[in-house]
């Protein structure tokens, strides 16, 4: 998974194509600390999906741009386009359905 930023975010999710999923979380929050390990494996499992983290804490206007009050949250981007948001924990098995819908 990619550990992206403000500057690095319109390259790397809005003006890339096909699927992004984007994991809002922040280094305190535990649900974001339980989904991680959960979005390793799907980045690894699943080759058609980019799957990258933002960390709220350090990119409030990011995360505020995007209307993220609370965390864990997922955005779904395709092609550029925010397609669905997720927010908190979730189970591997619903994200992989999810993320397999959108492809």
């Amino acid at each position: 998974m990619i550990m992206l930023d403000t500057a690095d975010f319109e390259k790397e999710v809005m003006a890339e194509k096909g699927l992004v999923l984007v994991d809002f979380y922040a280094d305190w929050c535990m649900p974001c600390k339980m989904l991680s390990p959960i979005l390793e494996e799907l980045s690894e499992e699943i080759d058609d999906v980019k799957i990258v983290k933002v960390n709220t804490d350090k990119n409030q206007e990011l995360a505020s741009s995007f209307g993220i009050m609370s965390i864990p949250t997922l955005l779904f981007v395709k092609d550029g386009k925010v397609i669905d948001t997720m927010v908190g924990m979730r189970p591997k098995e619903e994200l992989e359905r999810v993320i397999k819908s959108y492809i």
